[in-house]
């Protein structure tokens, strides 16, 4: 018996927009306001003077008119220069170059992260099942982050059915997170890195017997030896980072178990979704996450004191670099050169599931890499009114253009259409972005890392560019400490969103 191809369907996946502005067409809320309000001025200055007219439409033309270009991420030139500005004064005050321990400036003569993380303190509590978590306290944002470390099963020898479960289980926990109280945002970091055999000469070596055949001793030794070349070393992490009441004072105790009641119900559902063994993070491994990720060459010892002891030492306030110096185009840390690229453009059309997988696989000539994906959770409420907003606009578009152009925004109105539906069937609604960074030896090095991440984004759909100017906080971002990017800039996310 044969089964035709025809009649075999694998679902697809896709249906995500970037969310639209409002105002008109490229110009944004802002623009659009400042359009408006300066024609209205140059009528009024009309029945003045001609001469009053021109010269008031004048100005309004070349502070209107950068609006309405557009890069290809949705940044206009007042985005682009006030970035250049804000890295000229970076570098003019110093704060480029960053050098840390006993005989540097800082206080403490501690290694601490530095940048975005040096805000940050270090918690620990225990959940229900007495098992440690580290909980991650940004003082000035009142905020608190928790890590959950996973060993996903992979996608060898599943059957297809079953991976479509499990993304059917992973959309049901994402939607989940737009109904946890507090929650500001998720992250998902998927990091990958030569395996340095410290973990199998542990199991292996002492495990050998001394009056075992020569042969077989040999065999063993030289697997030892040479397997971890060929082999590689993959964790999965996801951040939780949570914002709670700020109008009393804040009681840590009682926040740790809030916190601690919220783990087993997170982990029950990201095993479902096959995350493989789930369970939260101590403040000794996410201190060594963070310590290896800015001093590659320590990854070695790390195993290799963890798989003696059972423990590192390895402190929150010791787990940055000695010294780092962010360049425009790349981050240099101690024992490596890092640079991080930003999503600019999701897939277009349909995807299958394995979409990203070339890019969540280990990259030959890279020291570590690092994919982190995302999350910002909209509660139901605004997530109707997103939808619905997006339905009225694509059905105005598309019934106010001709040609080819219709077809698009025909094309559009369906696809909110479909978001509509289900998201009144109960869906979430959740805003995505995707960051990816590459460590390598040396600068020399980064030429090779450019190009194999321009084959990574093209075999997976994708349309990416590099953090240039702001290397130092997008290397941050994708380290599994909470760090959420829309959170951290100067203007305010929502004005940012009418611009």
């Amino acid at each position: 018996m044969s089964i035709s191809a025809e009649g075999i369907t694998r679902p697809t996946y896709g249906n995500w927009r970037r969310p639209r502005r409002a105002g008109l067409g490229p110009f944004g809320l802002v623009g659009t306001v400042g359009l408006f309000g300066g024609l209205i001025l140059v009528l009024l200055m009309t029945l003045v003077s001609l001469t009053a007219a021109l010269s008031t439409l004048a100005p309004l033309a070349v502070f209107v008119a950068p609006l309405a270009v557009r890069t290809q991420d949705g940044r206009n030139p007042y985005q682009l220069v006030a970035m250049r500005i804000g890295w000229v004064r970076r570098k003019s005050k110093g704060a480029t170059t960053y050098a840390a321990g006993p005989l540097s400036r800082r206080p403490g003569g501690r290694y601490r992260a530095p940048g975005l993380l040096s805000r940050m303190t270090m918690l620990e509590g225990k959940d229900a099942y007495d098992r440690p978590f580290g909980v991650l306290y940004h003082r000035d944002r009142n905020s608190y982050t928790i890590v959950l470390g996973c060993e996903p099963d992979g996608g060898s020898l599943v059957d297809p059915d079953q991976m479509d479960t499990w993304v059917a289980a992973w959309g049901q926990w994402l939607s989940r997170l737009a109904h946890e109280p507090g929650l500001r945002g998720a992250s998902v970091v998927v990091e990958t890195a030569p395996d340095p055999g410290t973990r199998l000469s542990t199991e292996v070596l002492p495990r050998i017997k001394q009056d075992a055949p020569a042969v077989a001793r040999a065999v063993m030794q030289e697997v030892v030896e040479h397997y971890p070349s060929a082999s590689s070393e993959m964790h999965t992490y996801i951040a939780l980072t949570y914002r709670f009441n700020a109008q009393r004072k804040v009681d840590l105790s009682e926040t740790l178990t809030n916190l601690a009641m919220r783990i087993p119900g997170l982990l029950n559902g990201l095993v479902g979704a096959g995350a493989g063994s789930a369970a939260p993070l101590s403040a000794e491994r996410i201190a060594e996450i963070v310590r290896v990720a800015y001093d590659p060459a320590v990854a070695a010892d790390v195993l290799s004191a963890r798989a003696e002891h059972g423990h590192t030492g390895v402190e929150w306030l010791d787990a940055g670099p000695s010294s780092s110096v962010e360049t425009v185009r790349g981050y240099h840390h101690d024992s490596g050169v890092s640079r991080t690229w930003l999503l600019t453009l999701a897939p277009r059309g349909t995807v299958r599931s394995s979409v990203l997988r070339g890019m969540l696989e280990p990259a030959a000539g890279t020291r570590r890499k690092r994919v982190a994906l995302l999350y910002r959770p909209i509660d139901p409420a605004t997530s109707a009114r997103i939808v619905e907003a997006d339905r009225r606009s694509a059905q105005f578009m598309a019934t106010s253009k001709r040609g080819i152009v219709q077809a698009r925004a025909v094309s559009e109105m369906r696809a909110t259409e479909q978001t509509a539906a289900e998201e009144a069937a109960g869906a979430g609604l959740v805003e995505f972005s995707l960051m990816l960074t590459v460590t390598v030896d040396s600068a020399d090095e980064m030429a090779d890392a450019n190009a194999t991440v321009r084959n990574l984004e093209a075999a997976a759909r994708l349309s990416m560019r590099p953090a240039d100017r702001m290397q130092a906080a997008a290397f941050s971002c994708t380290l599994p400490v909470g760090i959420l990017p829309w959170e951290h800039t100067f203007i305010p996310h929502e004005l940012q969103e009418a611009l």
